[in-house]
């Protein structure tokens, strides 16, 4: 961490001086509570223990928790808080550890699951855009993979996220994440395996059909896909006219069928609802 290069980005900072490309030096989280809107098999019953971590290493214009990803918004915490962290929220009930943008500081969330892993299982709540050797350092301590595949086009991706070579790492690291078994409970909590989020965005749909090609393809048969519907236009969108609506019917019916028609045997889709403010978290720090 002396000189960064975790993420794809490399900056190569000094992080036990100065904030990185994502914004942090550390570990700063903005909320942790029992999350009830995730999938089906991740909140389940009780909800999941979802810890909110402050920075990120893409820049998407349409970020929904964009005070979180720019860092305006985080507590720094030591590892042995967030071990803690994730004690309280197994005494509370939670179904899961879930950690919310954990790649560009996964090795604090190592050293935090190294004093306290959890009996529950831990979910690794990314992005998409990591690299594979990041992820086999905390691998023993995930159980779930819950992945972002936000785009397949590198001009896309550019222009929302920043970053032309999204989605060369996001697919090499869904492909690493797509190892491990997937595993559910009687009752359809995942306890093992991946769960792969597509979010539709405004005249994106045709790029959609191309991130649902890719999943079908590196995927095993039996991995959960969640078709996402919640765009909601807010973040820093003012140059980007045609993200100032929200998804219409006949563009996410589109990609459901398209979904459908690959033949996913578990594929999660939401309501017209979801794409509500009122889904977004309110933050603590």
């Amino acid at each position: 961490m002396e000189h960064c290069t975790l993420c794809p980005v490399a900056c190569g900072a000094d992080r036990s001086v100065r904030a990185g490309y994502c914004g942090v030096k550390a570990l700063t989280v903005a909320k942790y509570y029992l999350h009830p809107f995730e999938e089906p098999p991740i909140s389940h019953k009780n909800g999941s223990g979802t810890v909110f971590f402050g920075g990120c290493s893409l820049r998407c214009v349409f970020c929904q928790n964009f005070a979180l990803s720019r860092a305006e918004r985080g507590k720094a915490i030591t590892p042995k808080e967030l071990a803690g962290i994730f004690r309280e929220l197994e005494e509370m009930g939670a179904d899961n550890i879930n950690l919310v943008t954990p790649d560009h500081v996964s090795p604090y969330i190592a050293e935090a699951l190294a004093l306290y892993k959890p009996r529950i299982p831990v979910v690794y709540n990314s992005g998409g855009y990591c690299k594979v050797s990041a992820l086999e350092e905390i691998d023993p301590y995930i159980d779930v993979y819950l992945p972002d595949v936000k785009f397949f086009s590198p001009e896309l991706s550019e222009r929302y996220t920043g970053r032309r070579d999204y989605f060369a790492y996001c697919s090499e690291a869904v492909r690493f994440m797509a190892k491990k078994p997937v595993r559910r409970s009687e009752d359809g909590k995942l306890l093992s395996g991946i769960l792969a989020r597509h979010l539709v965005m405004p005249m994106c749909v045709s790029d959609s059909e191309r991130v649902l090609d890719f999943l079908r393809e590196a995927l095993p048969e039996d991995a959960p896909v969640s078709l996402m519907r919640q765009y909601v236009p807010m973040g820093d969108i003012a140059g980007f006219p045609e993200l100032a609506r929200r998804l219409t019917a006949r563009e996410y019916r589109r990609a459901v069928e398209y979904a459908l028609a690959l033949g996913f045997s578990a594929l999660y889709t939401q309501e017209k609802d979801s794409a509500d403010k009122a889904f977004i978290p309110e933050w603590d720090y």
